[in-house]
């Protein structure tokens, strides 16, 4: 007869894996098993000639590094004082002062080229400089030149204005010119723009 679960497979907790415990060991504290009590530790059983043999390898080969080592050592330092004091050193001290010489050289022209720029973009400059002053005081003599014609032109308008002004010395001839040509001020101007007067006013 099938039998249903009694819950679903889904909704069961699921196991960790199955994985091996690994082996633990003891600790410093931890006591000795009862069957390794009782247990002396001897070292291991070793050849004596073996082992002269062995120490007398080993002292010749740290005799045979120190020898190599000591020589490398001697090497480096004789280079060293070569290059300090020796015929390197003059060598070196001769080069350097080529060098010297020709950085030298080449700094004097690099000096030169830029004072010849230098001087250059100075008169350039200057020439700028120069034509920009010219063309201010053209430009100011303009100005005034200007001005000195519009001070004219208003003189002149004010001396022909002053034609018609009444002074002290004219004012008897304004007075008899105005009473022999009287003049009407009364009119009007019709929608086309015609003077209207009235009859008898001179205009």
């Amino acid at each position: 007869m099938f039998r249903l679960p009694g819950r679903s497979l889904l909704l069961r907790g699921t196991r960790p894996p199955c994985v091996p415990p690994s082996r633990g060991r003891k600790s410093r504290t931890d006591p000795p098993a009862k069957s390794k009590v009782s247990r002396i530790k001897y070292p291991p059983p070793v050849c004596v000639r073996e082992l002269l043999n062995v120490g007398m390898r080993y002292r010749e080969y740290s005799a045979i590094l120190t020898a190599i080592r000591a020589e490398c050592k001697e090497g480096v330092l004789q280079s060293q004082y070569e290059e300090q004091v020796g015929s390197l050193a003059e060598q070196r001290h001769r080069l350097e002062s080529e060098e010297h010489k020709a950085l030298m050289v080449w700094n004097d022209e690099q000096n030169r080229a830029a004072l010849r720029k230098r001087e250059q973009r100075q008169r350039l400059e200057q020439e700028v400089l120069q034509r920009q002053r010219y063309l201010s005081v053209e430009q100011n003599m303009m100005a005034e030149q200007q001005l000195i014609r519009e001070k004219e032109r208003e003189i002149e308008m004010l001396q022909e204005m002053s034609k018609s002004f009444i002074t002290a010395e004219n004012l008897l001839e304004r007075i008899e010119a105005a009473l022999d040509n009287p003049i009407s001020y009364n009119f009007c101007l019709d929608k086309e723009g015609r003077v209207v007067r009235e009859a008898g006013a001179r205009g």
